[in-house]
């Protein structure tokens, strides 16, 4: 496993993120489960760290929906045969947020979802720790509390594609280098945001960060 260093979000040079990756998800939205890693990219500028501050959201544009999901950082660059405990070096939770109607919109025209996925302040994520490998993923569930609410509850067990499959995907096409993150895909749950609510990320039981929500 790659050693553990806390370094800031200002370091991150990529973010992959992976649709549905978890076949519930895939199916709530109607969607058909892919047979190869579903991978899109957001703008850096989307990062925004989960501080317990709030987060301001585009309000004004149709529905925002929440997808909580494992963020895994690589700590060292790809190459072939690598494995994922020796490429990625930390895990965290964070907020892949969506412009729900835009998406809907930019799919029915075959567009890109950039306008629905990269908007400014897209992707809060907590504090990096270190990653625990496979089995330390597939040991804790995580899970989105809105105010004390369960809103999603999951487990890296119910990933259709793994970290290693994942790292493979994505370093052999676009590749995967040293401060790039991957949004490893969300559990179903996803559902619109209130303005003004707070929004908490638990790892195995423990909270770990948590926002307010600024619909402006």
């Amino acid at each position: 496993m790659s050693a553990y260093e806390d370094y800031s979000l200002e370091s991150v040079r990529n973010i992959y993120c992976i649709g549905r990756n978890y076949r519930l998800h895939a199916l709530e939205l109607g969607n058909e489960v892919p047979k190869s890693p579903m991978v899109f990219t957001k703008p850096t500028h989307s990062l925004i760290p989960m501080d317990g501050s709030a987060v301001e959201l585009p309000g004004g544009e149709g529905e925002v929906h929440f997808e909580l999901e494992i963020v895994l950082r690589a700590g060292r660059g790809w190459e072939p045969g690598i494995e994922a405990d020796e490429l990625f070096d930390a895990m965290t939770l964070g907020l892949d947020l969506t412009l729900r109607d835009v998406q809907s919109r930019l799919k029915e025209k075959g567009h890109p979802w950039l306008a629905a996925k990269g908007f400014r302040n897209s992707a809060p994520i907590g504090p990096w720790r270190p990653y625990p490998g496979l089995a330390g993923l597939e040991a804790a569930d995580f899970a989105l509390l809105r105010g004390s609410e369960v809103a999603q509850l999951g487990n890296a067990r119910d990933m259709i594609f793994k970290p290693d499959v994942l790292a493979e995907h994505i370093g052999r096409r676009y590749g995967l280098g040293r401060g790039d993150i991957v949004f490893t895909g969300t559990p179903a749950g996803v559902a619109a945001l209130r303005d003004g609510e707070e929004l908490s990320v638990l790892w195995n039981g423990e909270k770990i960060a948590s926002s307010l929500v600024s619909l402006v």
